[in-house]
């Protein structure tokens, strides 16, 4: 069983409150826009860390974190990526990615929209987890917290940080 803390579009700010939220998990997973490398190193620091970059991540960012992550947790296949779309409105490439690695679990972020959705054409969980940081037009910060137990994801938790 393992315990995933989930955020996404930190823009450089990380907020301290997620390190309470996190503190039971066994990995925290990025879905890109770390803003810099400092917030990944803090994290890192913290727990294991998985992660994306995202397309406003420089080069520092981007010299320790790929466009795309495909790995299996437990016995689900999670695939990240930082700009992909949703159900059933995937961008084109996200699209031919998601056919190609058929994962059960797709993760991504940009759009600062909070999203938890099946789909069922692709029989893939979908997660969007907002955006933690105080950059952007969402007015809450949001990350999720879930757990994946061999092929379940499961307890999925929507957490508020607040008003960006």
């Amino acid at each position: 069983m393992m315990k995933i803390g989930l955020v996404s579009d930190t823009h450089g700010y990380l907020d301290e409150a997620i390190f309470e939220h996190f503190k039971n998990c066994d990995e925290i997973w990025h879905a890109g826009d770390f803003g810099n490398d400092a917030v990944a190193n803090q994290l890192r620091q913290f727990k294991p860390l998985k992660g994306v970059y995202g397309n406003i991540d420089g080069q520092d960012v981007r010299a320790s974190y790929p466009e795309q992550l495909v790995f299996t947790c437990e016995q689900v296949k999670v695939m990240i990526r930082h700009i992909g779309g949703a159900p059933p409105r995937y961008n084109p490439d996200t699209k031919k990615q998601l056919l190609q690695h058929q994962p059960q679990l797709f993760i991504s972020g940009h759009s600062h929209i909070l999203k938890v959705m099946y789909d069922e054409a692709l029989q893939c969980l979908h997660m969007n987890p907002g955006a933690a940081g105080k950059q952007g037009w969402h007015k809450v910060k949001t990350l999720i917290r879930f757990v994946i137990d061999g092929s379940n994801m499961k307890n999925c938790e929507v957490i508020e940080l607040g008003k960006r």
